[in-house]
């Protein structure tokens, strides 16, 4: 038999889909108090908000009339018509916070507009009015909801430890205190202040009002903006991370969301930049058109959903990259530095070679940079007159696969060798001040020196070596024009009855990265170019990798598998800790640094210079 709920049952049920616990309650009142207008709200629970939960603010107040009618399931001054849901701008919309909320508590509405000579006292008990009277109150509305399912007990038993919803409501209140700093929250558990922020409208200080955290008054601010969305907020400096993702905090049209879209724009921003399994502190603001957004997709409104993801993730991956571009993103020296345990990447053995990393999506990440950054190159003729490192390089070289001086032939420009710049960002904004630097010499063959202003500067020769020829690499495999190195003895390869029945489909494949393969008997194929980063050793590895990887799926393991060996080439290549190079081979380093795409790091994430500022080193002295 078919039956309908009753409205009680119904109440219950429709609760039990918004409200899961305490939390739940915090967060759609103070929702509720925001969109009301408030520029002041306080909190207070008792017993994690089991037993008490207490919401007061300034806002605009229930006219008396309505007040009732504000607990009916689907009651809501936020929107008229089902076309309104496609422009949402407020935080609650869907009328069924209060009703739910009254249903399995018991609830007392107190509530004032501004023009009304009295306010209205409203008490509901699990659904039930109890009282509804006029009452003297100031302008504004207090929310005391009191014993959370003490209708529901089956739900009671699934609550969590007082401590725990605490916990979970002091994590709540301060996103929502950071959605808007223009608003002063104070926060009370069990008769103590937790929080108190100034309501001024200034992001920083309110950041550090909820979170107190010295480290973050370090933060590098974001700002940027296109195609109609624009991403604010800080982010910490690649030398400040975490071991989780705890401290990531998204904002939405001021609306605290959960997104994988905004995560993977930010991880996207600081690729190369931190340690394998480490994760920076974001406070990201992204504001859009509530038309881009479809906010409507579950009921407590935590998650949303994108019209163009991809522009999203673009979008917030060149704030990061921008806002990291800064000197502020410099690495600093910390007052424990001398007593911190040195970090060693992931990426990397005992005995200093690197292995393979993950450089998956890096490729496409630094081919969109190059566009948007309008990269410009060096010509051979201007590397070769005052570039010493290419003939430091040479040297170093296990192989004789790549010689930038002479004998290299090349299926992209016959006779030339590959144009030997690196990246050179022409941006509003630029990387790093390298023109103020004055450079020393390098200490234990290791450290350059080098001063400004204000401060004083560590360059790890080995990490900005790397980096450099790391970039010159890619940039030279990313190019439409492959410049390979031809055999004089190709690499000979017998393929699987499969492949061989293939009729050579892989073999564009193969020529795209830089190799050229011809049939070479009825199973066999001989490649007599290999792109001119790779020894002949690793291109054979490489080679039956792919084969293997083609075999499989079809595919093969196309370029990603070829930048893992550029990063082992540019680590081999670079020169190392303890060699001492001159005065214009230091000169040379610092002018190729400079035009870097990412002068911070090297592709293992490791700093490639810190900075002393002038009061640390006085602090030194005891001089400050």
């Amino acid at each position: 038999m078919i039956r309908v709920l009753d409205k009680k049952t119904s109440d219950k049920i429709a609760a039990g889909e918004v409200i899961e616990r305490p939390g739940s309650i915090v967060k759609e009142l103070v929702e509720n108090s925001i969109d009301a207008g408030a520029s002041s709200i306080t909190v207070e629970i008792k017993d994690g908000g089991k037993s008490y939960i207490r919401v007061t603010d300034d806002g605009c107040g229930i006219p008396a009339g309505e007040a009732e009618t504000a607990f009916l399931r689907h009651a809501t001054s936020k929107i008229e018509k089902a076309s309104d849901l496609d422009s949402i701008e407020t935080l609650g919309f869907r009328g069924e916070a209060l009703a739910s909320i009254a249903a399995v508590t018991r609830t007392e509405l107190i509530t004032k507009t501004k023009n009304s000579p009295a306010g209205k006292r409203l008490v509901i008990h699990g659904g039930d009015v109890i009282t509804s009277e006029p009452t003297g109150c100031p302008d504004g509305t207090t929310m005391i909801v009191t014993d959370l399912f003490y209708n529901t007990p089956a739900r009671a038993k699934f609550l969590k430890s007082s401590s725990a919803e605490s916990s979970r409501i002091a994590d709540l209140l301060s996103q929502l205190a950071l959605t808007r700093p223009d608003i002063r929250f104070r926060f009370i558990n069990n008769g103590k202040n937790v929080f108190y922020t100034s309501g001024k409208g200034e992001l920083l200080p309110a950041i550090l009002s909820v979170y107190r955290e010295p480290e973050y008054r370090n933060l590098v601010p974001l700002n940027y903006g296109e195609n109609g969305i624009y991403v604010s907020g800080y982010v910490s400096k690649p030398s400040f991370s975490r071991t989780n993702r705890r401290d990531f905090h998204f904002f939405v049209n001021k609306r605290v969301v959960d997104s994988r879209i905004i995560e993977r724009g930010v991880m996207e921003g600081f690729r190369e930049r931190l340690f394998e399994g480490r994760y920076p502190v974001v406070f990201l603001y992204l504001d859009t058109s509530p038309s881009a957004l479809d906010v409507n997709i579950h009921p407590n409104k935590r998650e949303v959903r994108f019209g163009d993801e991809g522009a999203c993730i673009e979008c917030v991956r060149k704030a990061v990259v921008s806002a990291l571009a800064t000197d502020k993103a410099v690495t600093d020296v910390r007052k424990n530095i001398f007593t911190e345990k040195a970090e060693v990447p992931k990426n990397e053995t005992e005995e200093g070679k690197p292995e393979q990393v993950d450089v998956k999506t890096f490729m496409s990440t630094l081919r969109r940079s190059r566009e948007d950054e309008d990269t410009s190159w060096e010509t051979p003729g201007e590397a070769a007159s005052d570039n010493r490192l290419e003939e430091v390089s040479a040297v170093r070289e296990e192989t004789a696969s790549y010689d930038a001086g002479e004998g290299l032939k090349t299926s992209g420009k016959a006779g030339k060798a590959p144009d030997a710049g690196v990246f050179d960002i022409k941006d509003t904004v630029r990387p790093f001040d390298f023109e103020n630097l004055k450079t020393g010499q390098a200490l234990f063959g290791t450290y350059i020196t080098a001063t400004d202003d204000e401060n004083f500067y560590l360059i790890d020769q080995h990490a900005a070596h790397e980096r450099i020829l790391y970039e010159k690499l890619v940039g030279e495999f990313l190019r439409e024009e492959k410049y390979s190195q031809q055999l004089l003895t190709p690499i000979v390869k017998e393929v699987s009855p499969a492949l061989a029945s293939c009729d050579g489909e892989w073999i564009p494949v193969l020529k795209n990265m830089g190799f050229n393969a011809e049939l070479f008997g009825e199973s066999a194929y001989a490649v007599r170019e290999i792109p001119f980063f790779m020894s002949i050793e690793e291109a054979d590895d490489f080679l039956d990798s792919f084969f293997d990887s083609y075999a499989q799926d079809g595919k093969g393991p196309d370029n990603y598998a070829a930048i893992d060996k550029i990063i082992t080439r540019s680590c081999k290549s670079a020169i190392k800790a303890h060699d001492y190079i001159k005065p214009e081979e230091i000169y040379a380093l610092m002018k190729d640094l400079k035009k870097c795409a990412n002068p911070f790091s090297c592709p293992h994430g490791r700093p490639t210079f810190v900075r002393f500022s002038l009061y640390e080193i006085e602090r030194m002295f005891k001089r400050a």
